[in-house]
């Protein structure tokens, strides 16, 4: 091994989920190894912590968003972002992973000098000053979008004389009690933010230029309550788990094989809520359920808002933007005090780090995923970029688990590079798909310069089934002839140019 050591065997960027989840891990799964987390916020939490806009919570149930180590022990399954706040500290506190944090610390560019062995980081602080250090392995729990800047939809204000506010930099102090708010959006965001802003203002109009398939559901799991009640936590946590990933895996299939089906499904449940006489079109979108995420309206709260008449939706294309409101191109004026732009994120790779080997810059868009994982030709760096069709936490688990399992093997072999190697020939062979195939989302659409290539065929793609690549990470062996093993100065080119055990 290298005589003079790296400061940090791994390196976790973000004491968000991801990172959270990797550094839990480590704690139980790979001891031995030294780590730190840098987040550039001076709070843990990630989006949780990022996002303040009235209503904020999860789309996915906490059973799945939550880790697998750690029940969820809240009442509701659907949660706001203070209760998935107070989650993440508890698990920080008693897993004593505090300590291991360094807030106020952005990474700006991270070079890999394999005759070291190791990740040379740079970090800014709040103050402006730069510090560095080195690790032996990265790991980016960064997320997937630019926290700096939001999508820009190209707007022109004009002579709008209200407020603009975009989701991502909610004003702390906002009193929008009794004034009209125009929502333009019609994602995730749109629809948590317009009936928690409807009990105060004088009403809430959702615009949208195209509708978004929802779905109702009650904000607490009854199964799950009752299961608390009458079993051990951690076993009524695996039960409903088990449960509900198993549901959403059926609802996602049966959208891509008999989206008719699942779309008078879904219509059944909207006129439940909103009686025979709503506007069928406002909620029907021009693409099939599940190729974009459905919506989340917990506890039928934005039918309830819509019945109420304190919002309503409104589908058009905007016109102008005048001193009164919002002009749309039929002519109709909607009336805004405040105008939201709920319009999206934009997507970020690698936390839009510059990443480096020996100096030459990292070009995402020429590596393959490898297990959803790692990247190929890159080495000692893992990512994680949750699922599109389920809960973003699911991949976390599995990639952290494996992660521990490759650091363990590195230990075990002596070694302190592994690279998951596609040689060119290799390569020339893969049949390549769009990343994100069969989804149709802006956000997704919009990045498909930056993301990185996707074959068809396993490992070399970030699939998008739980189920299976949960049995295959966990089954799978470490060491599959892809992923090398080799030591500072002395890399393995090949796949089978691997390092044996240690004795």
């Amino acid at each position: 091994m290298l005589a003079t050591p790296p400061d940090f065997d791994v390196l976790i960027v973000g004491a968000g989920i991801s990172g959270i989840g990797m550094a839990a891990h480590m704690e139980m799964k790979a001891p031995g190894h030294s780590y730190a987390i840098v987040e550039r916020r001076e709070n843990l939490g990630g989006t949780w912590d990022l996002f303040r806009y009235p209503g904020i919570r999860s789309d996915s149930d906490m059973h799945t968003l939550g880790f697998d180590f750690e029940p969820w022990r809240h009442e509701k399954s659907i949660a706001d972002a203070p209760a998935i706040l107070e989650y993440l500290n508890k698990i920080v506190d008693e897993r004593d992973i505090r300590k291991h944090i360094r807030f106020g610390h952005k990474v700006v560019s991270a070079d890999f000098r394999e005759d070291e062995a190791r990740w040379h980081v740079v970090m800014e602080l709040d103050d402006g000053s730069t510090t560095r250090l080195t690790a032996n392995f990265l790991y980016l729990g960064s997320g997937y979008y630019d926290y700096d800047e939001p999508y820009d939809a190209g707007f022109q204000f004009g002579d709008f004389e209200g407020q603009v506010i975009h989701p991502q930099f909610w004003p702390e102090d906002l009193d929008y009690s009794g004034k009209k708010i125009v929502v333009i959006g019609s994602g995730a965001t749109a629809v948590t933010i317009v009936p928690s802003m409807a009990d105060r203002a004088a009403k809430v109009t959702m615009l949208q230029r195209t509708p978004t398939w929802m779905f109702a559901r009650p904000a607490k799991d009854r199964i799950a309550n009752v299961l608390r009640k009458i079993l051990p936590d951690k076993l009524a946590y695996s039960i409903t788990r088990f449960k509900n990933i198993r549901m959403q895996d059926y609802a996602f299939k049966t959208a891509r094989t008999k989206p008719e089906k699942v779309k008078q499904t879904l219509y059944k449940g909207i006129e439940k809520a909103l009686g025979p006489g709503y506007d069928k079109a406002a909620f029907t979108p021009p693409y099939n359920p599940w190729e974009q995420r459905l919506c989340l309206v917990p506890d039928d709260d934005l039918f309830k808002a819509i019945r109420s008449g304190k919002a309503e939706v409104v589908t058009g294309h905007i016109e102008a933007f005048e001193k009164e409101g919002v002009r749309l191109k039929s002519g109709e004026l909607l009336d805004a005090d405040i105008i939201v732009t709920a319009t999206g994120l934009k997507l970020a790779i690698a936390g839009k780090i510059d990443i480096s080997v020996n100096g030459k810059h990292v070009d995402f868009s020429e590596r393959f995923y490898y297990k959803g994982c790692m990247y190929s030709n890159l080495p000692n760096l893992a990512v994680v970029f949750g699922y599109i069709n389920a809960s973003w936490t699911l991949r976390a688990d599995i990639n952290s688990d494996y992660v521990c399992r490759v650091l363990n093997t590195m230990r075990v072999k002596g070694a302190d590079i592994v690279t998951p190697v596609l040689t060119p020939e290799m390569e020339a062979t893969l049949e390549v798909e769009d990343i994100f195939e069969g989804f149709s989302s802006g956000y997704l659409a919009r990045a498909k310069d930056i993301n990185p290539k996707n074959a068809v065929s396993y490992p070399w793609r970030l699939n998008q089934e739980y189920v299976a690549d949960r049995k295959l990470m966990q089954n799978d062996p470490v060491e599959d002839g892809l992923l090398t093993f080799s030591r500072a100065g002395a890399n393995a080119c090949e796949p089978d140019e691997q390092l044996e055990a240690a004795e």
